[in-house]
């Protein structure tokens, strides 16, 4: 074993996560891009395996375009369209599965050979192991959410996209905090500092905020009320109150745009106050004020890309933009709740 690998450290283990991280970080943007081009249900059949190769000939073209034409969003949406147009949205999706085929790959071959060579710590074996199981659980929720598009809806059901967002950030915090972990080893000694609460309340907010993101996405709710600070006008939204109160916070236009306003409010407050009392602490680490200052400039350029993103009325570019920005402030919170408890 090299002179860089410890027992408890590994930073080919390291690099190794990271870069699944970075190929994740890279399947939320592409989501986001299926999702706003309104693409993610061109592909109405689940094969895991055989749906690796896209259709190779204008025959099996035509069939995939059939099939695409049983569904409400091409009856309803997309009358018009013809097999060119069907093959402009097929590819985003397609590129989607394929990128996640790919991470699952990426991901499986090397944590075998890891494991056959001893590398992976051992303290961080199991986290690795269910990582693999929740990415595989991956697949299965999105095609769940995709199924919620095929019969009676022209989009999937909102709290469905919720949930597929929130699993892949989910796993992009914790490969990084566990890539983190084989890079650096077990800290000799842990801060019990008030950071230790802060900072994970801070990253649970900010993954808190991501869902309610995913639920202004699935209801289109960045097309209406595109005015700032204001909502029409108002403060709150006239159009509030949904049918019932699963209705209202999961599919209210209104609410759940208004909630997600009011959190990206208190996430921007609350970056800054990180910023300048960890700049004021002196016992605490410089790398921890390093990483308190990060989370305070990304919350404030998302801030005010949501902002921009809003009142332009969500074109494509600024909405992948704004998914890649909240993936980013989620990755930096991640650093910085990590970085506290290293004295």
């Amino acid at each position: 074993m090299t002179s860089f690998l410890r027992s408890d450290r590994s930073r080919p283990v390291a690099i190794w996560l990271f870069i699944v991280a970075a190929m994740v970080f890279a399947m939320v943007v592409v989501g986001g891009a299926t999702r706003l081009t309104d693409s993610g249900l061109s592909i109405t059949q689940w094969k895991p395996i055989m749906g690796a190769l896209p259709p190779m000939s204008e025959q099996a073209w035509r069939e995939s375009f059939e099939l695409y034409k049983k569904i409400p969003q091409f009856q309803l949406v997309n009358p018009d369209m013809t097999v060119e147009g069907y093959k402009g949205i097929f590819w985003w999706e397609w590129a989607h599965r394929l990128l996640g085929r790919t991470v699952g790959v990426v991901f499986a071959i090397p944590f075998v050979v890891f494991l056959i060579r001893r590398d992976i710590p051992r303290r961080l074996i199991a986290r690795c192991a269910i990582m693999l199981g929740l990415g595989g659980l991956q697949g299965l929720v999105g095609w769940w959410m995709v199924s919620s598009g095929l019969s009676e809806r022209v989009s999937v059901a909102p709290e469905r996209l919720m949930i597929h967002l929130g699993l892949a950030l989910a796993l992009f915090v914790v490969l990084i905090w566990t890539a983190l972990d084989a890079w650096s080893g077990s800290p000799r000694v842990e801060e019990r500092s008030a950071w230790r609460n802060w900072s994970l309340a801070f990253l649970g907010a900010v993954f808190f905020q991501s869902l309610l993101g995913a639920l202004v996405a699935g209801n289109d709710a960045g097309m209406v009320y595109n005015d700032w600070p204001l909502m029409n006008g108002g403060f709150f939204p006239a159009e509030y109150a949904g049918k019932g109160l699963w209705g209202t916070l999961a599919h209210s236009q209104g609410a759940v745009q208004l909630h997600h306003r009011l959190m990206a409010y208190a996430l921007f407050v609350g970056g800054i106050v990180l910023a300048v009392f960890a700049r004021r602490d002196r016992p605490l680490a410089e790398g921890s004020k390093q990483a308190a200052l990060a989370v305070a400039i990304v919350v404030a350029l998302q801030a005010g890309l949501g902002v921009w993103t809003l009142m332009a009325a969500v074109p494509i570019s600024l909405g992948i933009l704004h998914q890649a920005g909240a993936a980013v402030l989620l990755g930096v919170a991640t650093v910085f709740a990590w970085r506290v408890r290293r004295p």
